[in-house]
């Protein structure tokens, strides 16, 4: 993430800060310096300790009047804004699919390995009113999830 989102960010003259969080207690503090640089959005990244508390971030954006963005569609359940990333039923039915193939006598070294084909756009219009911002009908209609 360190590596690739800047470079992608720069290509789309972005500027991209980061903050860090050890542990559960500093998602306060974090927000707290977040809102004295009131930057455009937050794009919350992947990890178990964000993973752990996706409630606490997307609550704490809300009360910041932040857009937010993660990578997961858990995370626009528990009240972040957008989330866009792979569907993970799918890659579950194609985790399965390989364990069968490996039950069957496969040797997993001879699988292939895949990435993600199929990818899912989830928006929480609650959210979105929560903290003034209107999501254009176009976006809406590129969404495989909308939350009311």
């Amino acid at each position: 993430m360190k590596e690739v989102l800047p470079v992608a960010a720069r290509a789309l003259r972005l500027t991209v800060r980061s903050w860090e969080v050890r542990a559960a207690d500093d998602f306060e503090k974090v927000f707290a310096a977040v809102n004295k640089e009131r930057p455009d959005g937050l794009y919350v990244g992947p990890g178990q300790l964000i993973q752990n508390n996706r409630k606490r971030i997307a609550n704490l954006a809300a009360k910041s009047r932040l857009p937010s963005m993660g990578g997961s569609k858990a995370y626009v359940d528990e009240g972040g804004l957008v989330s866009y990333g792979a569907d993970l039923a799918a890659r579950y039915r194609r985790v399965a699919y390989y364990v069968d193939r490996i039950l069957k006598g496969a040797k997993p070294a001879d699988l292939p390995v895949e990435q993600p084909t199929k990818f899912e756009f989830v928006i929480n219009l609650k959210t979105a009113k929560e903290i003034g911002v209107t999501i254009p009908p176009n976006v809406l209609a590129r969404a495989d999830k909308v939350i009311r």
